[in-house]
């Protein structure tokens, strides 16, 4: 097999300049200018017939998402670019507009163009200065040069206007109907769907969401076609009607307990075991990996007999072996043998407890009870009954349908319950071991 040659990161790592003249020179913009040949069905049919899966957590089908647009709205419609890329450890959208900002503003011309949006926000966390600074740059260059404003390229009807706008630090602003919501000026609360953003979103208007590292696929899936696109990746699996294929090439992100962590572009379906060894030059310190996060924090954990697992939507999911909640944003953090998954557990409910919007009861109140059990065991408090109590409140507040508006219960109860199932002889030790004694001691000494 020939070795991989990155695409989304190919002038990231030759050190190209982000300028447009840089861009323009290896080849940028080529795609837009062939889709621009095109009509908007038919450039949506090329990103349908791809199978681009969104790169943001979800992983819905880019295209299929497209056509829920109503047929006849007179508009206006608007693009949503998610780059507040608030779920822990992931850092891939970062390195796309910072380092290669054209590139992902190719991506969202392209979207525009073919669903007929004439304004496109960038909503970019507040954090990222240098990114968006490198992004307000391009998109001035390309107003310079015709690839913004009015009837671009000279396409007569096809207008866009970009707009940066920045968010607060808020981590359910990444849910789309709660991005949209801060997009509006409004407390970040997500809506109840439908209707769904593609129907009625931001201002009440058709609306599509899209993340950055999906839309930088856009544009070389115009330029390269669909077929092009399908060649990498894993096939879907006839036999699993559930899995619908993972393709194209894909940005993941490697932190933790790594001697270099580091994010490296690889076909979909790598395994964990390779990220790890070959590009994260193996866990630190000579130790072993006890547990990896295979997605970001909401995912759940692999644990080290199961580092073979490959990293794509077919093999994650809860309905797979691993019982993973998804690939999600393909965030790899690695944790040691060393490391105590109380600790870690604890973190992770002390995490959502704190962004969760307090809209809807059962997060409201789920993460916090979490939060407050754990801290307990943690403090060398704990009874074994609070293992199961742990369990079925996290089996409560995310897996029960029609009890929370946005996914943001699932995620925090998802690693919960894998932590317990696959980690509970630890915290059982935990709980029986001396540090409750210890702890004691500490109290009345005080």
């Amino acid at each position: 097999m020939a070795e991989f040659e990155p695409v989304l990161l190919r002038r990231i790592l030759k050190n190209a300049s982000p300028s447009l003249e840089a861009y323009r020179a290896d080849g940028g913009y080529r795609a837009l200018d062939k889709a621009l040949a095109m009509s908007p069905a038919d450039v949506t049919k090329a990103v349908v017939d791809s199978k681009l899966r969104g790169r943001g957590g979800a992983g819905f089908p880019c295209g299929v998402k497209w056509t829920f647009l109503p047929k006849d709205h007179p508009g206006p419609i608007y693009l949503c670019v998610n780059a507040d890329e608030s779920e822990p450890c992931t850092f891939n959208n970062r390195i796309l507009m910072h380092q290669d900002p054209h590139q992902v503003l190719e991506g969202m011309i392209i979207a525009s163009y073919a669903i007929r949006a004439q304004v496109a926000y960038l909503y970019i966390r507040y954090e990222y200065g240098d990114a968006t600074r490198a992004m307000q740059q391009a998109i001035d260059e390309a107003y310079a040069a015709g690839l913004l404003g009015k009837n671009i390229l000279g396409k007569q009807g096809f207008d866009l206007d970009v707009y940066i706008h920045r968010g607060a630090g808020a981590y359910i602003c990444g849910e789309e109907t709660g991005l949209i919501e801060s997009l509006e000026g409004k407390r970040a609360w997500p809506r109840i769907k439908p209707p769904f953003p593609a129907v009625e979103g931001a201002f009440r208007k058709p609306t599509i969401v899209n993340n950055i590292e999906t839309l930088a696929c856009v544009t070389h899936i115009l330029d390269r076609g669909p077929e092009w696109f399908k060649s990498m990746g894993t096939p879907a699996d006839p036999a699993n009607p559930r899995d619908a294929g993972s393709y194209g090439p894909k940005l993941y992100c490697i932190s933790g307990h790594v001697n270099k962590p580091c994010c490296v572009e690889l076909p979909l379906g790598v395994t964990a075991r390779e990220l790890i060894d070959k590009h994260g030059g193996g866990v630190w310190k000579g130790r072993k990996a006890k547990a990896i996060v295979p997605g970001g924090i909401s995912m759940g954990f692999l644990t080290a007999d199961e580092i073979d697992t490959k990293l794509d939507f077919g093999s994650l999911g809860p309905f797979t072996k691993n019982g993973c909640l998804g690939l999600g944003t393909a965030a790899v953090t690695v944790i040691d043998e060393e490391t105590s998954m109380v600790d870690v557990l604890y973190n992770i409910c002390r995490f959502f407890e704190h962004e969760s919007c307090g809209q809807c009861t059962p997060c409201r109140e789920g993460t916090g009870w979490m939060l407050k059990i754990v801290d307990r065991i943690r403090k060398g408090l704990g009874r074994a009954e609070d293992l199961n109590i742990l369990e079925e409140v996290g089996h409560q507040i995310g897996i029960m349908p029609g009890t929370t508006i946005c996914g943001l219960a699932d995620g925090a109860g998802w690693p919960v319950k894998q932590a317990i199932r696959k980690f509970r002889a630890e915290f059982e030790s935990y709980i029986k071991s001396g540090k409750k004694t210890h702890t004691l001691q500490l109290v009345a000494a005080h």
